[in-house]
């Protein structure tokens, strides 16, 4: 798998307080759909190495709610509202059957959907989903600068060109070995012109209302152990600085089989929470995956 160059449809819905926009990759027609959900200050262009594998899959990705060019729709945030974005995505472009595949943040909004939206037939989570727990000592008020690191501090940042974006991301630890056209692109993509310069994209308000939804408030454990439909959960060993161990410990995901039977879970070998996704390796794993999502869901159909 190369360095992804295909360029997506971008498609507008209505939604409250505004339009959501998606990128859309594969047949147009197609009623069954994959929808891909980004993480917490991503945006849809974290899954064009996704689209290159499966050039013949519907794949819908969201903008969502208050990142990218979405960034204008106002609150409230949180897991729920994007939960119900999307199943307006979903009425608006007459899809009848999805698998909804998040990666990080976006594994939380694929939960959320499932568990109350009977269109999704399947649930694939890269390395997210599952309650997070916070360091000890910690308070999570301060977690999203400890946690996300360079990822949450460039929100509050301007940057005079988009090299100097791009050179503030080839510091990370994450892309050390994994720098791409891929990762430009992405990168490129969340900027907008402001004060002279350029600035990420994604709203800072919004990702703080959204971080505290990953640590298992009571209502979304319940939701988490109501879904029925199957889950594949996809684990990076290392994380978002390429530390080990990754997110989930080893362990940690298994622990959830008491209340979820029906769980598979998939290491993939030497990537990171980031290059999971946005490494030829990576995505070529979840592609895999994916595609024997989709081959069940049609065979059940059938």
């Amino acid at each position: 798998m190369s360095d992804a160059t295909t360029e997506p449809r971008l498609v507008t819905v209505d939604v409250e307080g505004g339009a959501l926009t998606l990128a859309e990759w594969g047949p147009q027609e197609a009623t069954t759909a994959v929808l891909a959900i980004h993480g917490i200050t991503a945006s849809s262009r974290s899954w064009p190495l996704l689209a290159e594998a499966l050039p013949d899959v519907r794949i819908l990705a969201p903008d969502l709610r208050g990142r990218a060019r979405s960034n204008a729709l106002p609150g409230p945030y949180g897991l729920r509202q994007h939960a119900a974005d999307l199943q307006r995505v979903l009425d608006a472009l007459g899809i009848d059957r999805v698998v909804a595949i998040g990666h990080s943040m976006g594994c939380f909004v694929a939960v959320e959907l499932t568990a109350h939206e009977h269109r999704v037939a399947e649930l694939i989570l890269v390395d997210g989903g599952f309650p997070l727990q916070l360091p000890v000592g910690l308070r999570l008020e301060d977690a999203p600068s400890a946690l996300l690191g360079p990822a949450f501090e460039r929100l509050r940042m301007t940057f005079l060109t988009r090299a100097a974006y791009a050179d503030y991301w080839r510091q990370h630890p994450a892309f050390a070995a994994d720098w791409s056209s891929t990762v430009e692109g992405y990168l490129d993509y969340d900027l907008q012109e402001s004060d002279g310069g350029f600035a990420p994209s994604s709203n800072p308000e919004a990702v703080l209302a959204d971080f505290g939804d990953q640590f298992g408030p009571d209502w979304y454990v319940h939701d988490l152990g109501s879904i029925e439909a199957p889950i594949t959960a996809i684990r990076a060993p290392r994380g978002l600085m390429n530390e080990e161990p990754g997110l989930y410990p080893p362990g940690r995901i298994e622990s959830f089989r008491a209340t979820l039977p029906d769980l598979r879970i998939v290491e993939v070998a030497d990537v990171n929470h980031y290059t999971v996704l946005m490494s030829p390796h990576g995505a070529a794993v979840i592609a895999e995956q994916l595609r024997d999502a989709l081959d069940r869901v049609m065979t059940r159909a059938d």
